[in-house]
């Protein structure tokens, strides 16, 4: 994080250029956005006219037909009032339909970048940080379309229109009432740079505070399990403390803004009258001109003081812009679409690696996999075991082709990995994890999701074979039965019966177990064993697992450690090999 900042920290000019990046996404809409740019015109237009028309209203009562001429002026005012309140609903109303089409359209293509992100950006972000752009950063944008960029629009507007019309009004007049703006520019520019750094640390806080929110939440088990919770509202509030005291330190630099803007421009309002006085004294300046003037300086001194805030909150905007477009940035995987996928009606599910070698990009220095050889045929069924670190859970992340091998080669029936399309392949496996994840819905929509648009008899023949079918039909609501947030409504048992169904029902070639039933007890054990065996006939199959027990009946067993396969052979094969690691991890197990 602290790097992120340093890194952002004075490149305003490559931020500013991100946010222009914003312009895809409105550009479908482009014109009614540049119409709702017109009436903003002309509903500040309208704001300019009315101090002039009401500064000629007080001079209308030195002519002669005083009556005629105020009611004609009256008459002009009501009909710019009227227009001014037409023209500022279709503004608003084009705005902001211009701002939800955009908005929905960004969230749309956020999430669909985010998603076909690699393995390793996952890695590298929490899931609270990633929430936390699409939901608080989108938002901040939603206000910067309807309300933030609108109002920098008309108070610039109202400056340099209402300066113009004094200039014509009262060019000496005007040149003393502008001797202050300068200085207030500077100020503006000077205090922006601090808001704007503290805007970007409190957007950084807040999305910390998130994650911790988040992570509680979904880990509250875990947290209530240990006694944390004290600790956890300890780290939660040092987090919003943080945010506070930034926002605080922000508010006392906007508030030193706003005291200096108000003495400046009562300042600059008191001495202009005083110098206006001085020209009517003169009569080089009529008493309607200089109250239309002291309407126009309070107008632009409005404006001014304003642009603080919209600044502030435009910096805002950049920053979320900014952080948005750093995902955009990201490489996404080469992925298809399911009807553009490449069939490969006679894949067989065959794997090989050679001499392949892989290291996370955070540690690459250190083999994690390491001239990993071994060919695994159609149908086989394989174990890997090893102790903890061997490497066995990052060679499932291989074959997925999660990671990309740093050398040698991953071979699919003969073919390397990179010759298929990646989504056509990941089409032909499944895994059944240990830790299962269950999407919060239905049991229905848990297992369809295996093969989204299944059919009601297909969704129960898969649950029939997991062993499943029959606690399903025990509830009330049965494949309609709501599973809860991960599942928490089931037993591991049921969670692992219900993930193997969903592997059933994808009918992969390809079958990946990584300590399917380490966590289980007997009976539960028993019957997603039996499962599984029915699963794994006829596919290729990869078992990953610590439990020796489960590993027996398999045509290979491969003994992994430190990255590399130093055993092979079957279970009576290295049963028998003096000092393998296999056999001392059998007598280690067998013998407790």
């Amino acid at each position: 994080m602290a790097e992120e900042k340093k890194k952002r920290k004075g490149i305003s000019k490559a931020a500013l250029k991100k946010s222009f990046r914003l312009y895809k996404y409105v550009k479908p809409y482009r014109g009614e956005f540049a119409i709702g740019l017109i009436f903003l015109v002309l509903s500040s237009a309208a704001n300019l006219a009315f101090p002039k028309y009401l500064g000629d209203l007080v001079d209308a009562t030195k002519s002669e037909d005083i009556f005629e001429k105020i009611n004609e002026i009256i008459l002009i005012l009501a009909i710019i009032l009227v227009a001014q309140a037409v023209v500022s609903f279709f503004r608003v109303l084009l705005f902001v339909n211009v701002t939800q089409k955009t908005l929905a359209n960004l969230r749309q293509e956020t999430y669909q970048h985010l998603i076909q992100l690699p393995i390793s950006f996952f890695n590298r972000k929490r899931v609270g940080e990633l929430n936390s752009r699409i939901s608080s950063d989108i938002s901040l944008l939603q206000e910067t379309f309807t309300t933030t960029l609108a109002e920098f629009i008309r108070q610039i507007i109202v400056i340099f229109g209402g300066i113009t019309i004094l200039l014509v009004t009262s060019p000496q007049l005007t040149f003393f009432m502008l001797m202050v703006v300068p200085l207030v520019i500077v100020l503006a520019v000077f205090f922006g740079r601090f808001i704007r750094s503290y805007a970007k640390k409190m957007q950084n806080e807040v999305a910390d505070s998130n994650t911790i929110v988040e992570e509680t939440l979904q880990g509250i088990f875990n947290v209530k399990a240990y006694a944390n919770e004290f600790f956890e509202i300890a780290r939660y509030r040092k987090r919003t403390d943080e945010v506070a005291r930034l926002g605080m330190k922000g508010g006392l630099y906007r508030g030193a803004f706003s005291s200096f803007m108000v003495l400046g421009m009562f300042g600059a309002m008191v001495a202009v009258i005083w110098q206006g006085v001085n020209l009517m004294a003169n009569n080089e300046l009529q008493p309607g001109e200089l109250m239309s003037f002291l309407f126009y300086t309070a107008f632009i001194g409005g404006s001014i003081g304003g642009l603080a805030s919209v600044y502030a909150n435009l910096q805002k905007a950049i920053g979320a812009t900014e952080a948005l477009m750093d995902i955009f940035d990201e490489g996404k995987e080469e992925l298809q679409a399911k009807e553009d996928r490449e069939p490969l009606p006679n894949f067989k599910g065959e794997f090989e690696l050679k001499n392949l070698s892989f290291s996370y990009p955070n540690r690459p220095d250190t083999k994690v996999l390491n001239n990993l050889s071994f060919e695994v045929k159609a149908g086989e069924q394989i174990a890997v075991v090893g102790p903890s670190g061997a490497g066995k859970s990052t060679l499932v992340s291989m074959i997925l082709n999660f990671y990309q091998p740093e050398s040698g080669e991953l071979l699919f029936d003969g073919r390397p990995a990179t010759d298929y399309q990646l989504s056509a392949l990941r089409d032909h496996m499944a895994v059944v994890p240990q830790d299962v994840f269950l999407f919060g819905g239905s049991i229905r929509e848990n297992i369809s999701y295996g093969k989204p648009g299944a059919s009601e008899e297909e969704i129960i023949e898969a649950a029939q074979k997991a062993n499943a079918w029959s606690f399903i039909q025990e509830f009330p609501e049965g494949l309609d039965t709501l599973v809860g947030e991960r599942g928490v409504q089931l037993s591991g048992g049921q969670r692992q019966r219900v993930a193997i169904a969903r592997a059933i029902l994808k009918d992969p070639r390809i079958l990946i177990l990584d300590e399917a039933t380490s966590a289980l007890d007997s009976e539960s054990e028993r019957l997603v064993q039996d499962a599984l065996d029915h699963l794994m006939k006829g596919r290729t199959s990869l078992v990953i697992a610590h439990r020796l027990a489960t590993v027996r009946a398999a045509d290979r067993i491969l003994v992994m450690d430190h990255g590399e396969l130093v055993e092979m052979g079957t279970h009576e094969e290295l049963i028998q090999k003096e000092d393998g690691i296999y056999q001392n991890l059998s007598q280690l197990q067998f013998n407790t």
